[in-house]
């Protein structure tokens, strides 16, 4: 009797020993993504009040912390390094100073970044500089320095909370050398990101013993360029194919999304710091000794940050920063005679999209120009032109390019940049545009079937675009503008920005049917500076410019698109 009442005192007294053991944890994972200089509460370039920006998530992150204290893991998805004149100042102009983008993540505590393709596009000089100032893990693990075959960047990190092992694996979408000069990425290759998160999930799993795994992907859903070495948009792939991932969190299509794959949440916020992904999983550890860590729940949501207060304790420990940049961006340069719009450049010859034209045929005196809209809706009113108006006019730091191509491939170029953008039309009442009801709220479509900033149309040639003939036959050019025949057969200079002349788009190789491993030796010349930068020097030289369209194409046959156009331009714009 004595010896069971012992034994019975020998269980309790383990009982009591597991139950102290045994605890449960919350961890909340907050990221951003596709930040794109949205720093401060004011938009430099729209010289106006920000929606999105890093000063409402501070004080959202305020908020969190005093509730989750240390765990809170707070991740960004990159993409942070391009897109607003802060950007452009802090990356070119200012360069002896703290990268304003390292300076921000620094302030705000986060535990690991990623890098994204518009992180690599200002070169190795911005980018190498920026990651030696960011205080957090910068992850890259598909990122390969070629001379070593090792990661470029950390390809994971480890962080400890209450005894939990959390691994958090970066990548970036693989596809960089179809958009951008391989001088702004020297001495790397992208690998595939579904191979190279097969291979560290193994590492992560066996060698690290992590009790969370979490992807942070600088890759859109699905879809997007695929080669025969890799896909652009593999978030969803990789939550089907590589087993072990608790969270995926994504980007860079600028779409927000929240998903369950099995049993994997991805998230998505969006872009310019309007919204945030938010994941909060509860583990119950058992034995932290022995590694008994259970998953019990995990959630996941997109939360909008727009109504948050701007934290002005933030936006004091910037003013210095922000007050340059506002005296960079507030510069005169010259006066416009009218304005102009982005918007007019969907539906015909457009003065906003030809002035670009007319600036890279002075600049390089090529025979045809090629360019896209690179903003969907934006104006630079008449009167006087500031510094802001230049990324409006011109949204990236891409550089000009000349190209060899023929009369030939240069009307294939068009003929698919036109199906991307134009409908066949059947009768009069049909869409002239190709819409896309459900894209109005994905920015790089706004209502488009195909991304606008593909849309590229031509200067130097006049040429008619039949909407009544199928894709591949609407495009029928006439002539050179100054008169001289066009011949397909004969080699022409094409001038365009660098991002289509490295194969963005792929119009120069679906399109004109340029081999991809061709195009860099049909480049004949690459400018030294950025086209803002260009384009600024012609304002500045004008003094009052005058842009008009130059009116040498349009769309036929004119009794049907007329009001087509009038009909579309209601739906997409609402005038």
């Amino acid at each position: 009797m004595k010896k069971t009442a012992f034994v019975l005192s020998l269980l309790c007294l383990s009982m009591v020993s597991i139950a102290k053991q045994s605890k449960t944890i919350t961890i909340r994972f907050i990221e951003t993504s596709d930040v794109h200089g949205a720093f401060f509460p004011y938009n430099f370039t729209e010289q106006r009040p920000m929606k999105g920006t890093m000063a409402r998530v501070s004080t959202y992150l305020k908020r969190q912390r005093k509730e989750y204290g240390n765990n809170l893991i707070l991740l960004d998805n990159g993409d942070i390094l391009q897109g607003q004149p802060t950007c452009y100042y802090t990356n070119f102009v200012k360069t002896d100073a703290p990268n304003i983008a390292a300076e921000v993540i620094n302030y705000l505590q986060y535990d690991a970044e990623t890098f994204g393709n518009h992180d690599i596009e200002p070169g190795h000089a911005v980018y190498d500089k920026w990651v030696k100032e960011v205080k957090c893990p910068m992850l890259g693990a598909n990122i390969i320095d070629t001379k070593t075959g090792k990661p470029y960047a950390t390809p994971y990190t480890i962080i400890e909370r209450e005894g939990v092992r959390i691994a958090v694996l970066g990548m970036l979408t693989p596809a960089i050398p179809n958009w951008l000069s391989e001088d702004l990425w020297t001495g790397l290759h992208f690998e595939d990101m579904t191979k190279s998160a097969r291979h560290w999930m193994k590492v992560l799993k066996e060698q690290e013993r992590a009790d969370v795994i979490v992807g942070l992907f600088h890759s859109g859903w699905d879809g997007g360029i695929v080669t025969n070495e890799y896909e652009e948009d593999v978030a969803k792939k990789i939550a089907e194919v590589v087993e072990g991932f608790d969270v995926i969190f994504f980007g860079h299509d600028h779409t927000a999304r929240s998903a369950n794959i099995n049993g994997t949440l991805c998230l998505d916020p969006a872009n310019n710091a309007v919204n945030v992904a938010q994941a909060t999983i509860t583990l119950k550890i058992q034995d932290k000794k022995n590694r008994r860590i259970e998953i019990l729940d995990k959630k996941g949501e997109i939360v909008d940050i727009t109504g948050e207060a701007i934290d002005e304790e933030y936006v004091n420990h910037f003013q210095q920063q922000i007050n340059e940049v506002r005296q960079y961006v507030e510069r005169q340069i010259g006066t416009f005679a009218t304005t102009i719009r982005s918007r007019d450049s969907f539906f015909g010859s457009a003065a906003f999209t030809d002035y670009i034209h007319a600036l890279q045929l002075e600049e390089t005196h090529a025979d045809i120009s090629i360019t896209a809209p690179l903003t969907f809706n934006t104006s630079i009113n008449a009167g006087p032109v500031y510094m802001s108006d230049m990324f409006k006019l011109y949204r990236y730091e891409n550089k000009i390019y000349t190209l060899r191509m023929t009369g030939e491939e240069v009307r294939k170029h068009l003929e698919m940049s036109y199906d991307l953008w134009v409908n066949t039309m059947k009768s009069a009442d049909d869409h002239i545009m190709l819409l896309n009801k459900g894209a109005e709220g994905d920015e790089q479509r706004r209502g488009f079937k195909n991304l606008t900033f593909n849309f590229d149309s031509a200067a130097g040639i006049d040429y008619v675009v039949d909407v009544t003939k199928p894709n591949g036959q609407k495009v029928k050019i006439l002539q050179f503008s100054d008169g001289r025949s066009f011949d397909e057969k004969a080699w022409y200079t094409v001038v365009m920005n660098s991002y289509r002349g490295n194969g963005g788009g792929e119009l120069l190789t679906h399109g004109a049917g340029i081999p991809k491993d061709s195009i860099e030796g049909r480049i004949i010349y690459k400018s030294e500076r950025d086209q803002r930068y260009y384009l600024t020097k012609k304002i500045e030289r004008e003094g009052t410019v005058n842009a008009k369209a130059l009116n040498n194409w349009r769309f036929v046959p004119e009794e049907w698109t007329r009001p087509a156009i009038e009909r579309d331009r209601k739906i997409i714009f609402g005038d």
